[in-house]
């Protein structure tokens, strides 16, 4: 079996490469073949080297376009990810910390489409009437009419069967860039796109105990944790914030276009 793990470590999230590497070898499916594939903009890299890590130059784009064009930065491997069973994306501050097994996490595509999603850990214990849906831009490509839905996830872990996710990539690339040319962006960005995609499939889904957030307390055996940001320095310092702060400005006043 071959996996194929989608991190993205541009501006200072490489700081958490190390450590998530490290995990998943110990204990993500131990004895499938996993390759990752590292879009970053380091410099240097020191496991450049090593014939299960594929780095790919990625520029840092700014906020919100880091998360919003998610999908146009993995379709640059889309030849090289077509020769795997599997193919997931992960965070980057996302950390293993119990053995995960293949029966647990894998889609099947018989009991399910093929994919993967994972419930976001704000929102799993929550009506439908407060999930954060892209429900006021009903120009968006990832517009939900209100009553519409049934999960919401979270952006940062998702995947599935090679040839489905490879669709899924360029189908949320695709209404993404069609947001943007008609000068919308969905309310969360590659999140509101995936879950808008998500509401018509039947995927596999993880509890939280795969998005378990550092430090909190949920009824859940955390099995994947999500690395506190603020104890390496906060979003700002992980963004290079000053470096993105006009994409900000921009973005900011894209937002109140929309409103007129």
């Amino acid at each position: 079996m071959k996996i194929a793990i989608l991190y993205i470590a541009t501006g200072k999230y490489i700081i958490f490469w190390k450590d998530f590497f490290a995990s998943s070898e110990q204990y993500f499916i131990p004895g499938a073949r996993k390759e990752y594939f590292v879009f970053t903009d380091a410099e240097t890299f020191e496991y450049a080297g090593n014939e299960k890590v594929h780095i790919i130059a990625h520029q840092q784009q700014g906020w919100p376009y880091d998360t919003l064009m998610r999908f146009h930065t993995f379709s640059k491997a889309k030849e090289q990810l077509a020769g795997f069973d599997y193919i997931f994306f992960f965070n980057a501050n996302m950390l293993f910390v119990q053995p995960v097994t293949a029966d647990e996490f894998l889609p099947d595509g018989k009991k399910d489409d093929g994919l993967l999603a994972t419930l976001h850990p704000g929102y799993f214990n929550q009506p439908l009437s407060v999930f954060p849906y892209e429900q006021e831009q009903t120009g968006s490509t990832a517009f939900i009419e209100k009553g519409e839905g049934k999960h919401y996830f979270m952006g940062g872990l998702n995947g599935g069967i090679t040839n489905i996710y490879l669709e899924l990539i360029s189908d949320l690339k695709n209404r993404t860039q069609a947001d943007l040319d008609k000068n919308i962006i969905a309310k969360w960005h590659d999140e509101s796109q995936l879950n808008r995609y998500m509401l018509d499939k039947n995927p596999k889904i993880l509890s939280p105990a795969y998005g378990y957030p550092e430090g909190r307390k949920l009824p859940f055996e955390p099995r994947i944790i999500i690395r506190d940001k603020n104890r390496y320095g906060g979003h700002s310092f992980l963004r290079n914030e000053k470096r993105s702060l006009l994409e900000k400005v921009k973005f900011k006043i894209k937002q109140l276009r929309q409103k007129l």
